[in-house]
């Protein structure tokens, strides 16, 4: 059986997960519903996270109610730090990507993101990163899933993303 404490910040997680699917809520509503391509509005998609987010807190809400989040791994002890290089890294990739998006395109700005995200997933396994493979090796990695998401997007959804050159195709 959990200690009280531990049931307390569960609880507190399935109730911020409740609050934030009933604020999604709250702004979907005020998303206009006109029926666009294929019938659905733009408020479709909101509503939906919304409700998956509902229902999960519910269940989360259950599981606290009768017994506790089950096979829930040991909190990490003494020793354990969070690697704050690692999270600079990620978030960096993140900010810096969408601070360039409109600059360098999606395709490149998501291949930086990935690039730098890349380097920070690596530095919290502790992994020596030496030389330029690593950096070579996410930067193509990047660009081979970037490049299929722009042209999906902009072929087949014809969703405008934006792009380094008024071609469409980078």
């Amino acid at each position: 059986m959990q200690d009280i404490r531990s049931r307390r910040y569960q609880t507190a997680v399935s109730a911020g997960i409740v609050l934030l699917a009933l604020g999604m809520g709250a702004v979907a509503f005020g998303i206009s519903s006109d029926s666009g391509y294929a019938g659905v509005g733009p408020n479709f998609l909101p509503w939906v996270v919304a409700l998956s987010l509902l229902v999960c807190g519910g269940f989360l809400f259950y599981e606290i109610r009768t017994g506790g989040f089950r096979e829930m791994d040991e909190a990490p002890g003494e020793g354990a730090h969070p690697n704050w290089r690692g999270f600079a890294w990620m978030s960096a990739g993140m900010l810096i990507s969408a601070a360039l998006i409109t600059q360098l395109g999606f395709i490149l700005s998501c291949t930086l993101c990935f690039v730098l995200a890349g380097r920070g997933l690596r530095q919290a396994e502790g992994q020596v990163l030496n030389g330029w493979r690593p950096w070579v090796s996410d930067a193509i990695g990047g660009l081979l899933i970037a490049a299929p998401v722009y042209w999906i997007f902009g072929k087949f959804l014809a969703i405008s993303l934006p792009g380094l050159t008024q071609s469409g195709w980078l």
